[in-house]
């Protein structure tokens, strides 16, 4: 459960979010008291055996490995323990699995577009349901940005030329702060969003009120057909080429023999570096998209290849 009260001012409004401020406070009061000892120790020695302090420095004692021994295993069991607690959370974050609504998020210098399966858009805005997992599919058009909501203790870098994905879910309704949390230039400090949090009622009224626009895939079918992608990849061209009916989330074997899947980063990629993965069967004939497709375009492009593999979707079904 979320946490009720605020690590240094900033609510936590996730499911781990109490956790993660108790692995922090409990970091921060290891490395206090350990620090603290230390100091302790030197201060009393550098005392007690100052110079002109009459204390008997003669008979030394013969050398005891116990205190030494003791004090560094100790501490090596109290941070391996902070660390496998750490390593736990990590991973249960930083899990995908089991959220069901995809945003996807195009960092650039210097904002956050935000990209709606129904089509709706917003800029520096991240409206989301509440008690409902998201995950996020981000991707950077320049630099290298990092997509950070303090309220719900996530972070992410969104690194260029990659697809980064976050599973984010808030238990609480509100607005919250987005930061991007990597220097990416000049008007790096101004390239702050908000994340506003509805119940399920108030976020099916807010995306009716953006209109009814164009889903993904089936923008991503007309900038499939307007690239002439349907003049090599359709069933009925004459130019062979890979057919991309059902091809997504499906094994590929390639010319090299080497078998990949076909998920967000091989569609892209393909997109913008044909050659570099090559199908077997077939010639390195395609040319490339790259500085002729946005991030938009690639994020609308990938979104219709899918639903080429879900026939019961209408742009899987008009194929």
């Amino acid at each position: 459960m979320a946490s009720n009260w605020a690590t240094f001012g900033w609510p936590a409004v996730s499911l781990q979010g109490g956790e993660i401020d108790l692995l922090f406070l409990g970091l921060l009061a290891t490395s206090a008291l350990a620090t603290a000892l230390l100091a302790f120790l030197l201060i009393s020695f550098a005392v007690r055996y100052r110079a002109g302090n009459d204390v008997d420095r003669g008979h030394r004692i013969t050398k005891s490995w116990h205190w030494e021994v003791g004090w560094t295993t100790a501490t090596l069991v109290a941070f391996l323990v902070l660390f496998a607690w750490g390593a736990a959370l990590y991973l249960r974050l930083y899990d995908v699995s089991g959220a069901g609504l995809a945003i996807h998020v195009v960092a650039k210098q210097w904002m956050w577009k935000v990209q709606h399966p129904g089509g709706q858009a917003e800029i520096n805005e991240l409206h989301m349901p509440v008690h409902r997992p998201i995950m996020l599919v981000m991707a950077s058009q320049d630099v290298i940005h990092s997509f950070f909501i303090p309220a719900l203790r996530v972070k992410r870098d969104v690194v260029p030329g990659r697809y980064q994905r976050l599973r984010i879910e808030a238990e609480k309704p509100g607005v919250y702060h987005l930061f991007c949390a990597e220097f990416c230039g000049t008007d790096h400090s101004g390239m702050t969003g908000r994340i506003v949090v509805l119940n399920d009622r108030d976020f099916a009224t807010w995306l009716a009120r953006q209109g009814a626009g164009d889903s993904l895939a089936h923008e991503g079918a007309a900038l499939f057909r307007q690239l002439g992608c349907s003049g090599c990849h359709a069933a009925a061209s004459r130019v062979r080429a890979p057919l991309l009916d059902g091809l997504y989330g499906g094994p590929v074997p390639l010319a090299d023999g080497t078998v990949t899947v076909a998920d967000e980063r091989y569609v892209r990629d393909s997109i913008l570096q044909p050659n570099r993965e090559v199908v077997a069967g077939y010639k390195p004939v395609m040319p490339s998209f790259a500085g002729k497709v946005s991030e938009e375009d690639l994020i609308r492009l990938i979104a219709y290849i899918k639903s080429l593999a879900q026939p019961d979707t209408p742009e899987g079904a008009a194929r």
